[in-house]
């Protein structure tokens, strides 16, 4: 009688599991989603103690949808080379680092019309 020999000309063969290239696609590609959205997504914008009291003092109220919106500007400005922004607003002005994604200080438009402005490689308009 003849058995079955695991062993094929003296060597024993590894039983491999079926290859998972499913799960390796899902792996890949949600690494890439991960990427690509950390990669978008806008810094927290932080207001320094000098832009907040200057805010303040002046009654400049700016809505959180607009805060987002000048974040976004900001990394955007970032990513072409500025380093530090004048925001131009509709009723304020704010000077800020995009490097560091900082409002340094806030004034309203009026005062805003009588400055000059150094110091800045950028300004970001949103006068609406």
């Amino acid at each position: 009688m003849t058995s079955i020999n695991p062993i094929v000309h003296g060597v024993r063969q590894p039983i491999l599991p079926p290859a998972k290239t499913e799960s390796k696609q899902k792996t890949s590609m949600t690494f890439q989603e991960t990427l690509k959205t950390i990669s978008s997504a806008p810094e927290a914008l932080t207001i320094s103690k000098h832009a907040e009291q200057r805010l303040n003092e002046r009654g400049i109220h700016i809505h959180e949808n607009e805060w987002n919106l000048i974040g976004q500007k900001l990394t955007e400005a970032k990513s072409k080379g500025v380093t530090d922004s004048l925001v131009v607003l509709k009723d304020a002005a704010l000077i800020a680092s995009a490097k560091n994604n900082t409002i340094i200080t806030a004034m309203n438009r009026e005062e805003a019309s009588t400055r000059i402005f150094t110091n800045i490689n950028g300004t970001i308009l949103m006068d609406y």
